[in-house]
């Protein structure tokens, strides 16, 4: 068998095709034609290309430079995974494509794949200087030669014990909004609209439980699904009934085509540009618009809320039984990174309704925890020593529900240095202050961001990604439209949505410190003279924080009170549910600071 092409083989060979494609540069983005965070391996091309294997970044290819771009969750990963000699490395945000290309390639046709970008992403490119070409065919996979078949894992239907809703109920719901916006139809290129809508779960993707494919919503509530039909069994399609017409994806196309004279809604942030173009040249009328089926997605209904609720509960006994076993293991040396991730799985593994994690666990040490995504590999597997600083941020995918939190632990039995203190109890003061957050509805995710750093601001300290992202109901660990980032979207938070709590601090080449709750958004109890209507949070996720890292001292009684009363949430809520020596250490854990 002979060996893959080397990194700099397969961009010599990107770069020799291109004169073939009639053009002097490519885009290269981390997607799909779903345009998700997560890609099978088949879609992995920007990995296969550059190394690079985060879940957010694109590169640049010119006949004579190339830049891979990636956020501030990548910064230090990408300069470990890329070779320096082949690709400059730039930040996504503060140093973003457009920008290189108005610097390298004004008047230069660039060749994109119009499967793989959404019309917005396209549109910020058209300042650049640049010409954007559509191609034909996508330019990684004519050299791909090895490239992994797309999977076909089987579509399932969630219960509605799960879902809490019919999918005729959402349907209808659905299409009813297009009736109110005057449009016929609603092309739905995110898989997770399409799970969601038809409540249909599967196992395309390795810690999402998607079956992929797309759809083409009718107002009058009626659906064309383009799924491999190898993933749709008898029961699967009896599930969907008469109203759900069934295609091979190669056949949105033409069945795209036969909507001339109608209007169709587009996302232009989830939708790719190819859609787009395929209405407009059969003569439907294009409408920019969200995605129908977005909102009410984020919007958790009553059973997926309890649903949450009892996912997290399950999967606090797991949380304590691994943070009492690492107490008592971690000072003696003896453990890695990949065995403490291990273990962890081992006990989610055991809990009923377990399907998967909800992501590769991000278990760092020492100077590892510093890198905001690391993923420990054998190859870079490290121990975990005596007295340092670890971070395990991990979840678990149930049929009920999906959980993300994370811990930043003392490994001991040494006493923690005062900066180490001073910056974990910032970051939980922040974690603390949003978690106990009044706010009026209509307030939005970039309007709360803040007020989670305002902490580490106070020191002239500050972290590189957002505070926190929404949660789906087991689906994906990362969901839209809402986030805690000052790069979101205003869209304004609603009761029954879901998001993360996750500041966090990092000295690189010493220690990373993030500290996650899940929160449920609700309606806020009224005060006397309230003037407008406002919004709480109820937190999810159960697991106590490392007193050993607290500095007593910096926390308001206000901030200590709740620290002492969220614990003892904790040790009434899971405690019955541990063996005896778990519970005791429970019960230190969450004992008065």
């Amino acid at each position: 068998m002979t060996s893959p092409p080397s990194h700099a083989a397969r961009l010599v060979a990107l770069r020799e095709s291109l004169p073939g494609l009639g053009v002097d540069g490519v885009l290269i983005p981390r997607s799909d034609e779903f345009l998700g965070e997560y890609v099978p391996p088949s879609a992995e091309r920007l990995a296969w290309l550059t190394g690079f294997t985060g879940s957010a970044g694109m590169a640049i290819v010119l006949a004579d430079r190339a830049a891979v771009f990636t956020d501030g969750r990548y910064t230090t990963q990408v300069a470990v995974e890329t070779d320096p000699a082949l690709w400059q490395r730039r930040h996504l945000v503060e140093q973003p494509p457009q920008d290189w290309l108005a610097e390298h390639a004004a008047g230069l046709r660039i060749g994109y794949d119009p499967l793989l970008h959404p019309q917005s992403f396209v549109d910020r490119m058209a300042g650049s200087g640049a010409v954007l070409v559509p191609l034909a065919g996508n330019p990684v996979d004519a050299i791909w030669h090895d490239r992994p078949a797309p999977p076909l894992a089987a579509a399932i239907p969630q219960p509605p014990g799960f879902a809490g809703l019919a999918a005729a109920d959402k349907r209808a719901a659905a299409a009813a909004a297009l009736q109110q916006a005057g449009e016929d139809a609603a092309v739905l290129a995110d898989a997770h609209s399409v799970a969601w809508l038809l409540n249909l779960r599967g196992g395309d993707l390795a810690h999402t439980p998607l079956a992929l494919g797309s759809a083409l919503l009718h107002a009058d509530g009626a659906v064309d699904l383009f799924m491999e039909p190898a993933k749709l069994g008898p029961d699967t399609r009896a599930h969907l009934g008469n109203a759900v017409a069934l295609h091979p994806p190669a056949e949105l196309p033409r069945v795209l085509a036969r909507m001339g004279g109608k209007r169709v809604r587009v996302d232009p942030d989830l939708t790719p540009v190819a859609y787009a173009a395929t209405l407009a040249e059969a003569g439907a009328e294009v409408t920019r618009g969200e995605d129908p089926v977005r909102l009410p997605r984020a919007r958790k209904n009553s059973t997926e809320q309890q649903g949450a609720r009892n996912a997290h509960a399950r999967d606090a006994l797991a949380m304590a039984r691994f943070l009492a076993w690492f107490t008592a293991e971690a000072p003696r040396g003896g453990l890695t990174e990949v065995s403490a991730a291990q273990r962890l799985l081992a006990f989610r593994a055991a809990l009923p309704l377990f399907r998967a994690e909800s992501f590769p666990a991000i278990s760092g040490a020492g100077e590892n925890g510093a890198v905001i995504h690391y993923r420990a590999t054998e190859a870079s597997d490290r121990r975990i020593a005596a007295d340092e600083c670890f971070l395990i941020d991990s979840g678990g995918q149930f049929s009920d529900g999906t959980t993300d939190v994370t811990r930043t632990l003392w490994t001991g039995p040494g006493v923690p240095p005062a900066e180490l203190m001073d910056r974990y109890t910032r970051v939980l003061r922040g974690h603390i202050a949003l978690s106990t957050l009044r706010f009026p509805q209509g307030a939005a995710g970039p309007h709360l961001d803040a007020v989670a750093r305002r902490p580490l601001w106070d020191a002239g300290l500050d972290y590189d990604h957002g505070t926190g992202h929404g949660v789906g109901s087991f689906l994906s660990v990362h969901e839209g439209p809402v986030a805690f980032s000052r790069a979101a979207k205003l869209v304004p938070l609603q009761a029954g949505m879901i998001l993360s709590n996750e500041p966090g601090f990092y000295r690189p080449g010493h220690y990373g410190i993030r500290i996650e709750n899940l929160l449920l958004v609700r309606e806020a109890p009224s005060l006397p003279g309230q003037a407008k209507p406002f919004l709480e949070f109820e937190t999810l996720t159960l697991a106590p924080y490392d007193r050993r890292l607290i500095d007593q001292a910096q926390l308001s009684a206000a901030e200590q009170s709740w620290i002492d009363a969220y614990h003892a949430r904790v040790l009434a809520e899971v405690s019955p549910g541990l063996d005896q020596p778990t519970a005791d250490w429970l019960a230190a854990a969450c004992a008065p600071l």
